[in-house]
């Protein structure tokens, strides 16, 4: 499927041997999200209240989608189209430039792609170039980063035409994907029933590993880590985490209708567990959502458990640019998840959709599925 990528050498590309672009941003890791709860309080200000529905919205039967989802979905005023668009950005999560470029653009279409929608018409580019930069450095560093983005968009089969670049006291990289649609090429998030099951499409375990990799340059904390893995252990479980950051989920997107995918969600910052609770708030149904198994890259459970800053049994912690979180008929799951197999992925299923009050919870003692990618 890929290679494994040899380690960023700054001084191949003219640049000082210690530069770290991730020294570039202090938010970073755990701190870069606003609490869920506080978001939510704050996307109230911004929230039209509910109205009637159009002439268009009644005849299409197509509810319109904005704030809380993954991404807004919009009536356009003539034939019978839809505007469903997102935005994302993300600092600095590794040294590798045009790795990271990579890494921010998949994050951005996975919302589009959690929608169902595998054709991005349009993508803007969204950069803030950190002022500490020396002239070399941003010679250097930005346009790999660019590169990265703009190669991943490709293999969307879509392009970069705009976007806007700043200077900032960090940075960051991201960006806008746009895509016009019919409604029949929408699958809405918010159809999950009881009796339905959960399946997740990349796995967890994400921050773990690159911070693992960070660690190995702090004494005390690569002495704990020697003590839980292997040396080949932890560059494995790094090389999984940036392949599948880098992997679009538009295979897993593909397959949506075809399984009649009952509502999605992709999984990142808020962790497993903060984006199933986002997809659980917006079903129509009363349903809730409980997570029973955590495909996790091989051996990051060990590291969770010999650190206390992880959060990842009780499914709070946070991923990169993860994977599809899907509720599916419990029938036609299964199908999906061989097709998958099939193409070269894995997906599985991790939980199942009951009677409730719009919630979700990982249980008591999940059970791990340890993953090992066919990275060749």
């Amino acid at each position: 499927m890929t290679s494994r990528r040899s380690p960023f050498d700054p001084g191949a590309h003219g640049l000082d041997a210690n530069f770290q672009l991730t020294s570039y941003s202090d938010l970073k890791d755990f701190g870069a999200k606003v609490p869920q709860d506080e978001l939510l309080k704050l996307l109230q200000t911004i929230k039209e209240p509910d109205g009637e529905k159009t002439a268009e919205e009644m005849v299409l039967q197509q509810p319109e989608y904005g704030i809380g989802n993954d991404c807004s979905i919009v009536p356009l005023q003539h034939g019978g189209l839809f505007l469903v668009q997102s935005t994302d950005f993300s600092y600095p999560v590794l040294d590798d430039p045009y790795i990271m470029g990579k890494i921010a653009c998949a994050d951005v279409l996975s919302d589009l792609y959690a929608m169902g929608i595998i054709e991005c018409d349009n993508m803007l580019m969204l950069l803030a170039v950190p002022q500490t930069f020396s002239d070399k450095e941003r010679e250097i560093v930005i346009p790999l980063i660019m590169q990265g983005f703009k190669d991943a968009a490709s293999l969307a089969g879509t392009k970069i035409r705009g976007g806007q670049t700043v200077l900032n006291p960090w940075c960051t990289v991201g960006g806008i994907a746009t895509s016009v649609c019919t409604p029949d090429k929408i699958v809405s998030p918010d159809n999950a029933v009881t009796g339905d099951v959960l399946v997740l499409t990349k796995p967890l375990g994400t921050m773990i590993a690159l911070t693992a990799r960070k660690w190995l340059s702090v004494p005390d904390k690569k002495k704990k880590l020697n003590a839980l893995l292997t040396a080949e252990e932890l560059e494995r479980g790094y090389q999984e985490a940036v392949f599948n950051m880098c992997r679009l989920n538009s295979d897993a997107a593909s397959l949506m209708a075809t399984y009649n995918a009952h509502g999605a969600t992709d999984v990142s910052g808020f962790g497993i567990l903060g984006h199933a609770e986002a997809l659980a708030r917006c079903q129509k149904e009363e349903v809730s959502f409980a997570i029973h198994n955590l495909p996790i890259i091989a051996k990051m459970q060990h590291v969770a458990k010999g650190f206390i800053d992880f959060k990842l049994y009780q499914g709070r912690s946070p991923e990169i640019s993860g994977g599809l979180l899907i509720a599916f008929p419990r029938e036609q799951a299964a199908s999906y998840c061989k097709e998958m197999d099939r193409r070269g992925f894995s997906a599985w299923i991790i939980g199942i959709v009951e009677k409730g009050n719009r919630t979700a919870k990982v249980i008591d003692k999940p059970r791990v599925i340890e993953v090992i990618t066919k990275i060749l």
